[in-house]
């Protein structure tokens, strides 16, 4: 069974309502409706929460959806998040660096500088993303 199935199964043997599930897990109705419809899934902090306010244990709230697993294991695992953003920033100052030392041999050098420009947001944006996510 999917976790969405299980959350909304266990709230409604609770006695609770998206709201007042909401309102104790500190995050928004529509969240609580995302996570039982399986279109986002809770952290694990969150799932925590849920557990205790359903008096449902984490091994049976958690097993048996592959998702869901997938999910924790992507979010809360810091050596692949860091490898990523070490990634990023050494793409980015790579990048950086090698269209500087191309725009010296170049004759034109003011298109290739708004090249080198956009290049440059495009490589910072990827760094930007990659810190975002580690948050």
């Amino acid at each position: 069974m999917e976790i969405g199935k299980k959350l909304k199964d266990a709230r409604m043997r609770s006695g609770f309502t998206q709201e007042s599930v909401a309102e104790k897990v500190n995050v928004s109705r529509q969240t609580i409706s995302n996570w039982e419809n399986e279109k986002s899934y809770p952290d694990i902090i969150s799932v925590i929460e849920l557990s205790n306010l359903y008096s449902i244990s984490l091994d049976e709230l958690l097993k048996g959806d592959e998702k869901m697993m997938e999910h924790l294991e992507e979010s809360t695992n810091v050596v692949k998040s860091t490898r990523k953003l070490i990634g990023a920033i050494l793409l980015n100052i790579i990048t950086v660096i090698l269209l500087v030392t191309l725009s010296m041999f170049l004759p034109d050098r003011s298109y290739y500088l708004l090249v080198v420009f956009c290049l440059a947001i495009a490589s910072s944006s990827v760094l930007l993303y990659q810190m975002i996510k580690r948050i």
